[in-house]
């Protein structure tokens, strides 16, 4: 299953500037998905950060996770299509090489556990073969629809 960048906003509620995947390139139900983030010189963050050696943030790589976290739990959970989701806790982030403008991002999040709206994933995000954040994310999954 794929889910293809004009089919994310049925799974999570983020649109641009700050939608932060392109796409689902594979999603497997309550176990883990991953995601693709095309990381472009005409990113809004860019021009401040920094001038004249542009790096992405890592607060962003990281959000970049868990929006792929959002679409899996929503995707594992169709009777909350049009819930949010919420951080509830973001643990052992670790930043490990910069990402730059031209580079793209796997984002692997794998399933620890879900427990009724609570899910708490292991994200990692790669460039290449190489690992450049990783992160334990905790979510909750609001209780009414917007």
């Amino acid at each position: 299953m794929i889910i293809e960048h004009h089919e994310l906003g049925e799974y999570i509620p983020h649109r641009h500037p700050f939608l932060l995947v392109d796409r689902i390139i594979e999603i497997e139900a309550n176990k883990k998905a991953v995601g693709i983030k095309n990381v472009t010189g005409s990113e809004y963050f860019f021009p401040g950060h920094f001038p004249g050696r542009p790096v992405m943030p890592g607060v962003l790589i990281v959000e970049a996770l868990a929006q792929t976290a959002a679409a899996l739990a929503i995707y594992s959970t169709p009777e909350n299509k049009g819930a949010l989701i919420y951080f509830a806790g973001i643990d052992k982030a670790r930043f490990k090489k910069p990402v730059a403008p031209g580079d793209v991002i796997r984002l692997e999040i794998e399933v620890i556990k879900t427990k009724s709206r609570l899910w708490k994933v292991n994200g990692e995000a790669y460039v290449k073969d190489s690992l450049v954040c990783g992160a334990c994310l905790t979510a909750m999954i609001e209780s009414r629809k917007r």
